[in-house]
């Protein structure tokens, strides 16, 4: 599962792809419109500075603003910031790769085999995922079906 702060965060970035181009957003319209408790929000929107991917601005207009286009965000990038890796084994991660310690041959490794086609099924879905679509989609309804 991912942290609430990586849906946060999601939910905040998409807020702000929304907003007319250089217009910001201020925290308290963030916090109050997605729920997002402020000292939270503060503390996300400060991470997500840091990885460039929003500015803040100071005064009477200030707020947050997109430093990235929508279209070149994705959740899986914005995953990885917030969460960290996705694989869920340590032997398929991109960004932190380890040796699983119990493992003696990865090539023939039976749980690594099913993990890895799950590993390739995530990033295809969350790298292909862009702030620009989910705000495209905004208003189509979602029709999951969880057997």
């Amino acid at each position: 599962m991912i942290s609430q702060r990586a849906k946060y965060a999601m939910r905040a970035l998409v807020m702000l792809a929304k907003a007319p181009s250089g217009q910001s957003v201020s925290i308290t319209e963030i916090s109050s419109e997605q729920k997002i408790p402020k000292k939270f929000l503060e503390q996300i929107l400060l991470e997500l500075k840091h990885h460039g991917l929003v500015e803040s601005r100071r005064g009477k207009d200030g707020g947050y603003l997109m430093l990235r286009a929508p279209e070149d965000v994705t959740y899986g990038q914005v995953l990885r910031l917030v969460d960290g890796p996705l694989a869920l084994l340590p032997c398929l991660s991109k960004i932190a790769y380890k040796k699983c310690e119990d493992c003696g041959d990865e090539a023939r490794c039976e749980v690594r085999r099913v993990f890895a086609q799950v590993a390739v099924a995530t990033r295809k879905v969350l790298d292909g995922a862009t702030l620009q679509a989910s705000i495209e989609n905004d208003n189509s309804p979602i029709d999951i079906h969880l057997e």
